[in-house]
C-alpha cells in the first residue's frame, strides 16, 4: 500500500485536539482524583486546570513535566508528526518555560498502516522537537486500533517565573496570539472541502511554535497564560476567570480568524467537540445576542496546537504584542479584558 493511498484520518473517530474527552466529562472523571497529600515542592498540580505540573528542584530551577498525544487530524504522516509535536512542546511555553526534552509516545496499527509511514509521522515530530532545540530522549510503543502519537515533554523555569494559568488581575487585557479556526478547518478537510490554500493556513498555523512564550514569563506586567486547545477560546478562557475569580470579557470583531473559516463554519463545517465543549460551560458563557451560529462554533472550535493566551496589564499590552510580532506571530491581537465579578465569560 502506498502512502498517497492512506488516508490517516479515516482511522480515527476524532482528530487532533479535538478527540479529548469533553470538559463536563472529564470533570466528572478527576472530580475525587485529588485525595493525597501534595509536597510543598509542586508549584503547579491539578487544582486550576493548567497546562502542565510544575516541580520546584532547587532555588533557581523548576521541572516543567506535560504530556500530549491524539489521533490525526491530517492524512499526510510527516504533517500529522509535526502537528502534534508542536502542540505538546506548548504546555511548556504556556507555562513561560524552556523545553529540555521529550520523550515520543507512539500507538500505530501495526497490520494496517506501512512501516514507512508510521516511521514518517515520528520524523515529523523529530523535525519540531529539532526546531525546538530537544532531543527526544526515548519513549514508548504500543499496537493500536487508531494511530496515536504524541509526546511528554519536559522542561525547565525559574520558580519565580512560572506563569499559571489562575493568576490574572481586574482590569488585565486579554492578548490571543493565534487566529481560531482549526477545528473548522479540519472537519472540512475530513469531509473533501478543503482547498489547497486552507490546509496551508492549517499546517502553518498548527505548527508554528509558541516560543513567544519563554521571553512573556520575564515581564512582570504578564499575570497569566494558557494556550487555547481543545476546550476552544471560552473554555480556556473560562479556566483563567474561574482560577481567578473575575469575569473575562471578549470582543468578537477583535478576535483574530484563521482566512476563510467563518464562511466555511456558516456552511456546516465544524467538530463535534465544539457542541461538547458548550454543553460543559455554556451556562456560563453569557453571548450577545448580535453573536452568529458561525461565531458561536468559532468560539468553541476546538484548536489543535493553539495560541497563547495572556492575561497582562494594559501598561505592557504593547510590548506583549511587540514580543508576539517579533516572533513572526502577526495576527497576535488584544482580544478582550478581565474585570471584577463571577467567574464567568461574556462576549458582545
Amino acid at each position: 500500500m502506498s502512502n498517497d493511498a492512506i488516508k490517516l484520518t479515516s482511522f480515527s473517530h476524532g482528530g487532533g485536539c479535538g478527540c479529548k474527552i469533553a470538559p463536563g466529562v472529564l470533570s466528572e472523571i478527576l472530580k475525587n482524583s485529588n485525595g493525597f497529600a501534595v509536597p510543598k515542592e509542586l508549584l503547579v498540580g491539578i487544582e486550576t486546570s493548567d497546562d502542565a505540573a510544575v516541580y520546584k528542584l532547587n532555588d533557581e530551577q523548576a521541572l516543567i513535566a506535560t504530556t500530549d498525544f491524539f489521533m490525526p487530524i491530517v492524512d499526510d504522516p510527516y504533517d500529522f508528526g509535526r502537528i502534534a509535536a508542536t502542540n505538546a512542546i506548548s504546555d511548556v511555553y504556556a507555562m513561560g518555560g524552556t523545553p529540555i526534552m521529550a520523550l515520543a509516545l507512539v500507538g500505530m496499527p501495526i497490520n494496517k498502516l506501512p512501516i514507512d509511514t508510521i516511521g514518517q509521522i515520528i520524523k515529523g515530530g523529530e523535525s519540531i522537537c529539532a526546531e525546538a532545540g530537544i532531543p527526544i530522549a526515548g519513549g514508548h510503543t504500543i499496537d493500536s486500533v487508531e494511530p496515536i502519537y504524541g509526546l511528554v515533554v519536559m522542561g525547565l523555569i525559574h520558580p519565580s517565573k512560572v506563569k499559571r494559568n489562575a493568576d490574572a488581575r481586574a482590569d488585565d487585557v486579554l492578548v490571543l496570539g493565534k487566529p481560531l479556526g482549526v477545528g473548522v478547518l479540519s472537519a472540512a478537510l475530513k469531509k473533501g472541502k478543503l482547498d489547497a490554500a486552507g490546509y496551508q493556513a492549517m499546517i502553518t498555523n498548527t505548527t508554528k511554535l509558541n516560543k513567544p512564550g519563554k521571553a512573556l514569563s520575564e515581564l512582570a506586567g504578564v499575570h497569566a497564560m494558557t494556550d487555547v486547545t481543545g476546550f476552544g477560546l471560552l473554555g480556556h478562557l473560562l479556566e483563567l476567570a474561574r482560577g481567578a475569580g473575575l469575569e473575562a470579557q471578549l470582543e468578537m470583531a477583535k478576535i483574530p480568524l484563521l482566512p476563510g473559516v467563518e464562511q466555511l463554519a456558516h456552511d456546516g463545517y465544524y467538530t463535534g467537540a465544539s457542541g461538547r465543549n458548550w454543553e460543559a460551560y455554556g451556562k456560563d458563557v453569557q453571548l450577545s445576542p448580535s453573536i452568529t451560529a458561525a461565531q458561536h462554533s468559532l468560539l468553541t472550535d476546538p484548536q489543535t496546537s493553539g495560541g497563547l493566551l495572556v492575561s497582562c496589564d494594559k501598561a505592557s499590552a504593547e510590548e506583549v504584542l511587540a514580543l508576539f510580532r517579533r516572533e513572526g506571530f502577526s495576527d497576535a491581537a488584544i482580544i478582550g479584558r478581565m474585570a471584577a465579578g463571577e467567574a464567568r465569560v461574556k462576549v458582545g
